[in-house]
């Protein structure tokens, strides 16, 4: 088992054996469960499809209520395939926790950052801002564009002004620095994507 679903819960201080402190996110994965199989004879690649917590079946998609009635699972929030090198030893319905990771294992983070608008480009870029002094008449707006006469347009792949946020990020390398398994919950060290609440892809590093 290589992966798991899990909800972003808050951020932590933490405590390592040599009493410093280590920032961490908390991640819930408790509610995991095995909704179907991908086999090697009928799909060419052995996979598990795995559904992250219950929704209510009028939020769930009519498509997708028949493939959960199959299985004998309820509707579930997300479904993700995570490939497997043993897939015999799982089966539908089984449910998948926080012993699939071993502290200090470092792992891949996947989730969705927070959506921030329409946002000019010092913040979407990091621009520096023309003068701030008075009299300015650009002290935060685009400055020049391109080229006059050659080639006299501006050049593909120019940052500007836009949609900021909610986008797929992959936070690499993190590392395992508690687990509870009584609550479904582990704590990496350092900021993952997204608000609380929101779901993410926890990986372990290939």
């Amino acid at each position: 088992m290589k992966a798991l679903i899990g909800q972003k819960g808050i951020m932590a201080q933490l405590y390592d054996e040599r009493g410093v402190v280590v920032p961490a996110t908390e991640v819930k994965v408790g509610e995991c469960v095995v909704v179907g199989k991908r086999t090697q004879e009928l799909n060419g690649y052995e996979a598990l499809q795995i559904g992250f917590g219950a929704v209510s079946k009028r939020k769930s998609k009519k498509s997708l209520l028949g493939f959960y009635k199959k299985a004998g699972v309820p509707p579930a929030r997300s479904l993700q395939e995570i490939l497997v090198d043993k897939i015999a030893d799982y089966h539908v319905g089984q449910k998948l926790g926080v012993d699939v990771f071993a502290l200090g294992d470092r792992v891949h983070v996947t989730g969705i950052t927070r959506g921030r608008g329409f946002t000019g480009g010092m913040k979407r870029w990091g621009w520096h801002g023309g003068p701030a002094s008075h009299g300015s008449m650009f002290s935060r707006r685009i400055g020049s564009l391109g080229s006059g006469t050659t080639p006299g347009r501006p050049l593909k792949g120019r940052t500007g002004a836009g949609h900021y946020g909610v986008e797929q990020v992959t936070i690499r390398n993190l590392s395992i620095v508690k687990l509870d398994r009584e609550k479904g919950v582990l704590y990496v060290n350092g900021a993952i994507p997204g608000f609380r609440g929101s779901l993410v892809l926890i990986r372990k590093r290939a």
